[in-house]
């Protein structure tokens, strides 16, 4: 009775080798092992094409990252004064600062998180935690990934006709941060919805088996688990709310105001229309080009600002979980 045995040795950092063994008459066996070399060395040459596609990947996005953010510090860092940062903009917007432009823009990237968030993490967990499978709640996940690849302009009309007009509201903080938060929704429950399901289910068990109730083991087992996957949505949706343009410039931007908002219903400024309307509507274009720039520089620092300090207390939370 002919007998083969195939032994595979990987090492750390190595493809791995591959070594037979076998009982075959020699012409059997070299033909084997032949046959062993060949399909290894051929799936060596595909992962290092695909490595090699990865890498050239990643370095395109980095050099495209790298050259937008150089030509824009480059134009716009003269500047970035004082004044620039804490004062209100003058002589038809042509001189002055972006301060109102600064908290306006804070207001609704704050507010829209705090909005969305939570509706969008409750959301979540009854569509991995408590709703049955079946053809609605698959409806419901491909309205809600549909929803994620809607325009943002068509965000604005909505926020337009239904909290502007039909709600009362007007153009104000609380419009825009309303359809904002529905503008990241879809964004916040499929990242939280996709951390829920990394939670292994053992960890579900070992808390129900001990007597603790559903509720009780998604608040004290599941979400501790699944909350830094939750913050990365988390720090998408801010990052795409800070920096949208087309949903406030229905609902809630103005083109000009000096003054800083009192109350939710407040007309604001804010960076990305200030930028809009520099480049597109300002009475002197070419003469308000390094604002444009230095506002555009702003909104940068801010976004990456906002996304650094999430990340940090991520970060603090893995560790903590280790």
């Amino acid at each position: 009775m002919e007998e083969t045995q195939i032994l595979i040795n990987s090492q750390s950092g190595a493809a791995g080798k591959y070594s037979v063994r076998t009982h075959l008459p020699g012409k059997k066996n070299n033909i084997l092992e032949s046959s062993f070399e060949r399909v290894h060395a051929r799936r060596k040459r595909i992962q290092q094409v695909l490595f090699m596609l990865f890498r050239i990947a990643a370095l395109i996005n980095g050099i495209g990252l790298f050259v937008i953010v150089f030509f824009i510090a480059g134009k716009g860092w003269k500047a970035i004064t004082w004044e620039f940062l804490t004062q209100a903009p003058t002589d038809s917007m042509t001189k002055g600062g972006i301060l109102p432009c600064i908290v306006g823009t804070l207001c609704l990237g704050i507010g829209a998180i705090v909005v969305a968030l939570p509706i969008g993490v409750a959301s979540a967990i009854y569509l991995n935690e408590y709703a049955r499978p079946g053809r609605m709640l698959r409806l419901i996940r491909l309205g809600i990934s549909n929803l994620a690849g809607v325009p943002s302009v068509v965000f604005g009309l909505f926020g337009l006709a239904f909290f502007v007009i039909w709600m009362g509201m007007g153009e104000s903080i609380l419009a825009g941060v309303l359809t904002l938060a529905a503008l990241t929704l879809p964004v916040i429950i499929g990242s939280t919805e996709e951390a829920l399901k990394s939670v292994p289910n053992t960890y579900r068990e070992a808390s129900l088996a001990l007597g603790a109730t559903k509720w009780q083991t998604i608040y004290r087992v599941v979400l501790p688990a699944a909350l830094p996957g939750i913050l990365t949505g988390a720090i998408l949706g801010l990052s795409r709310a800070a920096g949208e343009t087309a949903p406030i410039m229905f609902t809630a931007a103005v083109f000009f105001t000096p003054s800083l908002p009192t109350s939710p219903f407040s007309k604001i400024m804010a960076l990305p229309y200030h930028i809009y309307v520099l480049a597109t509507a300002g009475t002197n274009i070419e003469a308000t080009r390094p604002l444009q720039y230095g506002t555009a520089l702003v909104l940068i620092v801010m976004v990456l600002g906002m996304n650094l300090v999430a990340i940090v207390w991520r970060a603090r939370l893995r560790k903590r979980m280790k």
